[in-house]
């Protein structure tokens, strides 16, 4: 199993591949950690965000992106640029989207602690929150079995 976290922050998806077999996981070390849409407003901007992030779920045989969901309203919710990113991800159809509402993270967080301080993953600090939405969509899945 092979999951991409994906953090959304204003017209970024910063992201971190994990895989897990055999109940251990590995941090794949990958090309490229975030992408960033450029003119949400013009279509063949989007397309290639779009076909961008498929490309490099498809190189590095990604088959779930799980996305730290934002709110709507309210003073910490996403803006449009955002959501037009959230959407392109979710539809590229070789890929099984997952939002991940960020209550029940951290209750997955205490159920099933991260097994390593995250200073001792080697990633990025702007990566924490993808590898964390990795972590959790490959625990609940392994103790789910979805």
């Amino acid at each position: 199993m092979r999951t991409c976290g994906v953090e959304i922050k204003g017209s970024e998806a910063l992201i971190c591949v994990l895989s897990k077999e055999d109940d251990v996981f590995d941090i794949r070390d990958i090309r490229q950690t975030r992408f960033v849409l450029s003119n949400a407003n013009d279509t063949e901007s989007v397309r290639k965000f779009q076909f961008d992030f498929a490309k490099l779920m498809e190189d590095y045989q990604v088959d779930t992106v799980a996305i730290k969901q934002r709110p709507h309203k309210g003073k910490f919710a996403g803006g449009a640029v955002g959501f037009k990113i959230e959407t392109a991800l979710q539809l590229i159809d070789s890929l099984r989207v997952v939002l991940l509402n960020p209550t029940e993270m951290k209750e997955q967080l205490k159920k099933n602690p991260l097994p390593i301080d995250f200073e001792d993953t080697g990633l990025k600090k702007f990566q924490e929150t993808a590898f964390v939405s990795a972590y959790i969509e490959l625990t609940h899945r392994t103790y789910n079995k979805v």
